[in-house]
C-alpha cells in the first residue's frame, strides 16, 4: 500500500513547476555573477537554492489542509517576527530600514516580512475557503482586510513601503474569487484609476508626499527633466543598462553598466536590467516566458484543486508573484517608481527564494492530494 502511494505520489508531483523554478534561480545565480563578479553573492543564492529545495519537498509532501488548520499558530508567529525586527539590536537597519535579523556564519540576513505572506496566504484561504453559496458580506470583507492590514502596518513602520505593497494582490486574488460583488470590485478599479492623480494632487499640495518618495514619482512622469545624478539616477541608469544589451547582449560584465559599480543594486532590485544587458531582448524574452509558462502551470494546478482552500492558497501566490513581476520590470524600464521590490527567483536574497519555494511546494502539495478524500 505504501509503495502504490509512493508510485502515485511521483507521478503527480508536478515536476515542471520544480525543474522551471530551479531553472530560473540558477540562470539568477549567473547573473547576480554577472552583476557581482568580486562578490560572493551568487554562491549564496546557490546555497539558498538548496535550502529551499528540501523546505519545498517538506511541504509538498505535507498535507496542506493539515497546514491551513495551524494558520492561526503560524500568522501569529509572523505578527512577532515583524515585532522582533523592529526592536533595535535585534533587527539590523540598512538604508535607513529595520527589515532584517542577522543569520549565523556567512548566510547574510532573515528577512521576516518575505515570509508573513505565507501564513497570511494560509489565513485568508482558510478564512475564505469554506463552502459558501451566496455573495461575500461585508462582515467577511471586514475581517479579510484586518488579517491583511496588521502585517502590512508592521512592515509600515520598518518603513518597507515597496515590501507591504505585495501583500495587496494576496487579499484581491482571494476576494474576486470569493463571489465579491462585481460593482464592487468595478468601483475599486476606477478609484484606482482615477484616484491616482488626485491622491498625487492633495500628497503634493498637504506634503503627505515629499523627499525621495515624490521626486522618484517625478522621475517618472517627467524624466526629462530628472535629476540624473540626484533621484533619477536608478531610473536612468537602469534604463541605460538595459539599452546595452540590444538584441543578444552586450559584451563580457568586466565591462558592463553593473561591474563597474554605475548601476545601484545591480544584483537585487535591477538583476532584470543586467539580465537585459547581458543576454538582450532576447534572453529577457525568454525569462518571461519562463515565468508565463511557470504561472500557467500554477494555475493549471488550482483549477486540479480538489477544494477552494488549495484552490485560494495557489492562487493567492499566482497573484503574489505576477504583482511582483510587473512591478520589478516596470520599475527597471522606467515605467514605475524605483520601490525596491526585488524579481522573485532572479533577485539575490535568501529570504525571498526561500519564501518562493515554500510558496511552489504548498502548490505541489495541493497537486498531489487532488484524488485524496
Amino acid at each position: 500500500m505504501v509503495a502504490i502511494i509512493q508510485r502515485r505520489s511521483l507521478r503527480d508531483f508536478d515536476w515542471l513547476i520544480a525543474v522551471l523554478a530551479i531553472a530560473i534561480v540558477c540562470f539568477g545565480a549567473w547573473e547576480i555573477h554577472n552583476a557581482q563578479p568580486t562578490e560572493t553573492y551568487w554562491q549564496k543564492q546557490l546555497i539558498g537554492l538548496g535550502i529551499a529545495l528540501v523546505a519545498m519537498l517538506a511541504i509538498a509532501f505535507s498535507d496542506y489542509r493539515r497546514l491551513v488548520e495551524l494558520a492561526p499558530f503560524l500568522y501569529a508567529l509572523g505578527l512577532v517576527l515583524l515585532v522582533i525586527v523592529l526592536i533595535p539590536g535585534i533587527g539590523m537597519k540598512i538604508n535607513g530600514q529595520r527589515c532584517w535579523i542577522r543569520l549565523p556564519g556567512s548566510l547574510g540576513q532573515f528577512q521576516p516580512s518575505e515570509f508573513v505572506k505565507i501564513p497570511v496566504v494560509l489565513m485568508l484561504a482558510r478564512y475564505f475557503g469554506k463552502h459558501r453559496s451566496g455573495l461575500l458580506t461585508w462582515k467577511e470583507l471586514f475581517t479579510g482586510c484586518v488579517i491583511l492590514g496588521v502585517p502590512m502596518a508592521l512592515i509600515l513602520l520598518e518603513p518597507d513601503t515597496g515590501q507591504s505593497i505585495t501583500y495587496l494582490p494576496l487579499l484581491a486574488i482571494v476576494l474576486f474569487l470569493s463571489s465579491m460583488r462585481m460593482w464592487v470590485v468595478a468601483a475599486v478599479l476606477v478609484g484606482c484609476i482615477a484616484g491616482a492623480p488626485l491622491f498625487y494632487t492633495v500628497g503634493v499640495k498637504t506634503g503627505l508626499l515629499h523627499g525621495y518618495k515624490l521626486e522618484r514619482i517625478n522621475v517618472i512622469l517627467d524624466p526629462e527633466n530628472a535629476d540624473k545624478r540626484g533621484y533619477g539616477y536608478h531610473t536612468w541608469q537602469s534604463m541605460v543598462t538595459v539599452g546595452e544589451g540590444g538584441l543578444m547582449g552586450a559584451r563580457g560584465s568586466e565591462y558592463s553598466q553593473s561591474s563597474l559599480k554605475f548601476l545601484p543594486e545591480p544584483h537585487t532590485d535591477f538583476i532584470f536590467a543586467v539580465t537585459a544587458e547581458t543576454t538582450g531582448f532576447v534572453g529577457c524574452l525568454l525569462l518571461l516566458a519562463s515565468y508565463a509558462l511557470l504561472l500557467t502551470r500554477l494555475i493549471t494546478d488550482a483549477r486540479r484543486s480538489r477544494d477552494r482552500t488549495g484552490m485560494l492558497v495557489i492562487m493567492a501566490i499566482v497573484g503574489g508573484l505576477i504583482f511582483q513581476i510587473f512591478i520589478n520590470v516596470g520599475m527597471v524600464l522606467g515605467f514605475l517608481p524605483v520601490i525596491g521590490v526585488p524579481l522573485p527567483l532572479m533577485s539575490a536574497g535568501l529570504s525571498s527564494v526561500l519564501a518562493t519555494f515554500i510558496a511552489i511546494g504548498f502548490a505541489i502539495s495541493v497537486q498531489l492530494r487532488r484524488f485524496v478524500n
